[in-house]
């Protein structure tokens, strides 16, 4: 994207549009070809027990958690850390990762995708899935196009099963 055709972008917490799934709600807030942004940014606000994302990486882009209330319990490599309000992690490419609500927190989160790119029909489909509307096929079947690659992780398993 051309530096001289970026534009400010400003969304009002009136007209964000939300998706939600049975756990969290996502506040979309930037997404990068679709609005002149750089970037990609939503905010997830997870309930107790919420189970986040599972065990993941992306190729391109390098992501940012910045937990604005409550705690967030982050996979990175494999290391498993709680991440407390006023919090800020950076992932990098390449890097497995997987978050969730602390054991016993809600979680309020910023993301961003740095370099972005568009991600938020990625949420609007998680949230399909998760609400029984579209199958978890479509997902496995979107990593390439969303830049979100599974991977299995027993120590974020372990992790979670501990809580």
């Amino acid at each position: 994207m051309n530096a001289t055709a970026l534009k400010p972008v400003l969304t009002r917490a009136a007209d964000a549009e939300t998706t939600s799934d049975p756990s969290s709600v996502m506040t979309l807030l930037a997404d990068c070809g679709t609005d002149g942004s750089s970037l990609t940014s939503y905010r997830s606000q997870f309930a107790k027990g919420a189970a986040g994302a599972p065990a993941h990486f992306h190729t391109r882009a390098s992501e940012l958690f910045f937990v604005i209330g409550g705690s967030l319990q982050v996979l990175v490599d494999d290391d498993v850390k709680i991440l407390d309000e006023g919090d800020f992690l950076l992932v990098p490419p390449h890097t497995p990762h997987a978050f969730a609500a602390a054991p016993g927190a809600e979680a309020d989160v910023l993301f961003v995708f740095t370099p972005g790119m568009p991600r938020f029909d990625y949420l609007r489909l998680l949230g399909r899935v998760m609400r029984g509307e579209a199958s978890p096929q479509e997902i496995k079947e979107s990593s390439e196009r969303f830049d979100n690659h599974y991977v299995d992780s027993p120590v974020w398993r372990a992790a979670l099963d501990a809580a």
